[in-house]
């Protein structure tokens, strides 16, 4: 009898905790895009150039390098934040590219509805369900990998053909991870919020910009 009361007070821990983790990575993913919004719509107003695929690069593993040193600490949220507003600046000369467009403005919101329903719709399927996703991690990883390199092919080498090809895999990609990650969090895979959001958050990023190029070049006369 103690035993299996002892059982179940773990069980019930564990729950309590992964509900927490999700609890609090939801609600600083919530904080993120509204200030990675914040930073775009800033960066759009200003005016700023694209700061270039280096600085981009650079800026981006550097801050995740230091998000991740700092994740169980308060330094971790704070450059959480650092990331997200740093991604949203790089985000806003983009999307000025694409409002600039004859049906630029149809273009972006067609993305943002088409990022929002794959998002939330691929959540709660995980939630729901609670299936376990965590057999998608190593193909996921790979598969980031590859379609990162090609897209830098792309870009130095000027490929469209190439770009559209890796914006395509990056939906898929990315719908992907956001299953494998909700699926960690619920299984107790990841316990730490920071880094669940950081990874939804790319996530959502990539989704969105992947979407924005497709739909670009289909919308293009």
């Amino acid at each position: 009898m103690e035993n299996r009361l002892t059982t179940m007070t773990r069980s019930e821990a564990s729950v309590l905790s992964t509900n927490k983790v999700i609890r609090n990575t939801y609600m600083l993913l919530s904080l993120t895009l509204a200030f990675s919004a914040v930073t775009a719509g800033l960066s759009m107003a200003l005016g700023l150039p694209h700061p270039g695929i280096l600085i981009t690069l650079v800026g981006y593993f550097g801050l995740l390098f230091l998000t991740t040193k700092f994740r169980n600490s308060g330094l971790g949220v704070l450059f959480v934040f650092a990331l997200t507003g740093f991604m949203g600046l790089t985000l806003g000369p983009v999307v000025s590219k694409y409002l600039a467009l004859p049906n630029g403005s149809q273009i972006v919101m067609q993305a943002m509805a088409g990022t929002a329903a794959i998002f939330l719709g691929l959540s709660a399927y995980a939630l729901t369900t609670r299936k376990d996703f965590s057999f998608m991690g190593g193909f996921l990883f790979v598969g980031v990998l590859v379609a990162f390199l090609a897209g830098l092919g792309a870009i130095f080498f000027s490929i469209p053909a190439l770009s559209l090809t890796v914006s395509a895999a990056f939906v898929l990609l990315m719908s992907g991870l956001i299953l494998y990650e909700t699926s960690n969090i619920i299984h107790g895979g990841e316990t730490n919020y920071v880094m669940a959001t950081v990874s939804l958050f790319v996530s959502i990023f990539n989704l969105f910009t992947s979407l924005l190029q497709i739909l670009g070049v289909m919308s293009d006369d």
